[in-house]
């Protein structure tokens, strides 16, 4: 399937939210409650498409992925576990629907998403995973170039740090 990723408007919101929430319960179903057991709402992500850059990928009408990119750092990340970079772009909320994943879609978020931090002359992508074994990303973001600069305990969630090169 090919993927092209767009800015997202106010119309895709909810879309967005359903695929979000998508992801989460098939998380929670295939590894129990954990820290991705949550949902958001429209409201929530039209704050994130106005404090944010917020992309979606549609294929036949229907959201299939979506990421988040901020300068502001979000609130789970320490900046002593990352190497200085200027101009510093977040990564987060991305989240490709489970019916689709492992077919490649991630890693052409991922791709797309670099362009985008080339684009806004940023220095680098900082992002975290959940650290668990099956239901964290770690591994996934590895095989896609991002180097791991730390792991930390944020709120009780163990998490691992990756800065992606732009």
């Amino acid at each position: 399937m090919r993927l092209k990723l767009q800015p997202a408007t106010t119309e895709d919101a909810e879309a967005i939210a359903a695929l979000r929430n998508a992801v989460s319960d098939d998380l929670t179903f295939r590894h129990g409650k954990g820290p991705w057991t949550s949902h958001c709402t429209t409201a929530g992500v039209l704050f994130d498409l106005r404090n944010a850059m917020l992309f979606v990928a549609l294929h036949r009408g229907e959201a299939v992925a979506t990421l988040k990119l901020a300068t502001t750092k979000p609130w789970a990340i320490d900046l002593k576990y990352f190497p200085k970079a200027k101009r510093p772009l977040y990564l987060t909320a991305m989240a490709v629907a489970p019916e689709l994943q492992r077919q490649g879609l991630g890693r052409t978020c991922l791709a797309e998403a670099v362009k985008i931090a080339r684009r806004a002359k940023a220095g680098a992508i900082f992002l975290d995973a959940y650290d668990h074994p099956a239901a964290g990303a770690g591994a996934f973001y590895t095989k896609c170039g991002c180097r791991e600069t730390g792991r930390v305990t944020y709120r009780q969630v163990p998490l691992i740090y990756y800065e992606l090169p732009v």
